[in-house]
């Protein structure tokens, strides 16, 4: 897996994704602080087009409760999908693509802890479950299409969506099944290889903009179980392995925020989906 592990995925009710996912963004927002400033030519403040009145850019009014500048009637249309990944792995995979040689290729030169994106992910994933955008799966409700809108048996809303990257490197067939059902869709065996030149062109198209983060994603042909599960590591070694590839000031940065987002990965991952 690549970064860009913790986002949300928008579905529609015709199944078609609305929105990129960046890196550890929300509703298609990437996640990052690279705004062009705020004040510029580029910036926010009332510059092209943009409103000059908070809460800007975009004259919506504030919603209580709600962590995005998107209105709640806009998030409704969704069918969220939160795509989770261990800070062990997610953060120091992040950290990569911000020194030599994936630098000059990702365009991120400097590594900011905040971008993790694992408290604004649980923020709005707590938002969508109070305010009615997603439901708890409960047994005996089937899940289905009516009228174009993905539901969750009477419910006639999404139901929760999480999936945790390991597992769906350890099963993947089993978590797809899963998320097809969670989302309404028909599992086809093709989901999981897309070696072909009509896929391969999609994809990286897709994650043009994010040179560097996906490479190993977008020369893949299929998805398949890993050999062996991963291997649990005391946190001892994870702090030797870092220490190994970064040097110790970097390792101790890595430690530092994978410990200020293991809470909230944790909270996520209790609702992931399972075979």
């Amino acid at each position: 897996m690549s970064n860009g592990a913790n986002g949300v995925n928008g579905v529609n009710g015709t199944h078609h994704v609305n929105g990129t996912n960046g890196v550890n963004g929300v509703n298609g927002v990437n996640g990052t602080h690279h705004v062009n400033g705020t004040n510029g030519a580029n910036g926010v403040n009332g510059v092209n087009g943009f409103s000059k009145k908070a809460p800007f850019p975009f004259p919506t009014e504030g919603e209580p409760g709600n962590p995005t500048i998107v209105p709640k009637a806009l998030l409704d249309k969704f069918h969220f999908t939160f795509l989770i990944r261990d800070p062990h792995s997610s953060i120091p995979s992040y950290y990569r693509c911000t020194i030599p040689p994936l630098e000059d290729m990702t365009g991120f030169h400097e590594f900011y802890p905040n971008e993790a994106g694992y408290d604004e992910l649980r923020r709005f994933f707590d938002y969508a479950r109070e305010a009615g955008l997603v439901r708890d799966r409960k047994d005996g409700l089937k899940n289905g299409t009516e009228n174009g809108v993905v539901l969750n048996g009477e419910a006639k809303m999404p139901e929760v969506c999480v999936v945790d990257a390991d597992d769906l490197l350890d099963d993947p067939e089993g978590i797809l099944r899963a998320y097809c059902q969670s989302v309404g869709l028909d599992f086809h065996p093709d989901m999981l290889n897309w070696d072909n030149e009509e896929d391969q062109k999609r994809a990286k198209t897709a994650f043009e903009k994010w040179k560097g983060f996906h490479e190993d994603a977008i020369d893949s042909t299929d998805l398949k179980p890993r050999t062996h599960k991963k291997a649990p590591k005391t946190e001892e070694q994870w702090d030797a392995e870092w220490k190994e590839k970064y040097g110790e000031k970097a390792a101790k940065v890595i430690r530092k925020t994978v410990d200020q987002n293991m809470a909230d990965y944790l909270y996520l991952k209790q609702f992931a989906l399972k075979p």
